[in-house]
């Protein structure tokens, strides 16, 4: 039963890292060999990476490294406070547990008016501001506070301290595995993005890396190389902090869920 599992593990593990092989494949192939449309074509090639020098693909990247940098920002700190505030007895938690259940592109309407009604709309504002707290994280630092001996805060309390000492003084220290990957887990949510950012935004100096790659496949639908190309950069920065907080990452779902 055992060897059963574990080939059934491992054909999973391949079928889902075929994609990331055809990734590599495609992004190193010279341009000759794409064209000759055989998969026993082998080369290496740095061309394709050459020629996204002008497509606008690096301030795309900076775009979503800002925009989702600012999001897990905020995402921690209010993030944080509210699961605090929970914890300490709010009973809100059902709004956050309906709000996460919540699909998302039932709020586009109503947040594309009030976009525009704030004149935000088309501006790098746009893309953090309404992600600036998260259900998800809330519900997965809330699982992490629920852990700690809660008569550390009434001990901190019948010191003196305030409600703000108590949560970056003492409880931040202690959640910082937990805040790291939390922040791993929502960076890589709002990195996703497609739908939100192309509705929120005209202007192409605001494009994100996933609508940049949405225009350049409608643009340049058989460039098999270059659309490799920027696919692998763009996925770079997710699976580097994946390979580095894999461990954190498993681990906070583990200790939430149970």
């Amino acid at each position: 039963m055992m060897l059963f599992n574990r080939l059934v593990t491992l054909v999973f593990c391949l079928f889902v890292a075929l994609p990331i092989l055809w990734l590599l494949y495609a992004a190193f192939l010279p341009a000759e060999a794409i064209l000759s449309a055989s998969l026993a074509t082998w080369g290496f090639s740095l061309a394709n990476f050459a020629a996204l020098k002008d497509t606008g693909i690096w301030r795309a990247l900076l775009v979503s490294l800002l925009a989702s940098g600012l999001t897990v920002l905020g995402q921690l700190v209010f993030g944080l406070m509210a699961a605090y505030a929970i914890r300490a007895g709010l009973r809100v938690l059902g709004i956050v547990l309906l709000a996460l259940a919540l699909p998302s592109e039932l709020l586009m309407v109503p947040l594309y008016r009030e976009l525009q009604v704030l004149g935000l709309y088309d501006t790098l504002a746009a893309l953090f501001v309404p992600f600036l707290a998260s259900p998800l994280i809330i519900f997965l630092l809330l699982q992490s506070l629920r852990r700690l001996p809660w008569e550390m805060v009434e001990a901190a309390r019948l010191d003196g301290a305030r409600e703000v000492t108590i949560v970056w003084r003492i409880l931040a220290p202690l959640l910082r595995p937990e805040l790291v990957a939390a922040g791993i887990l929502g960076f890589a949510a709002h990195w996703n993005l497609v739908l939100y950012p192309k509705i929120m935004t005209d202007d192409q100096k605001l494009y994100t890396v996933q609508v940049f790659l949405t225009e350049l496949l409608r643009s340049r639908p058989l460039d098999w190389g270059i659309l490799g190309a920027a696919a692998l950069i763009t996925t770079l920065p997710l699976l580097v902090l994946y390979v580095i907080f894999e461990k954190r990452i498993i681990t906070i779902f583990e200790t939430s869920f149970k």
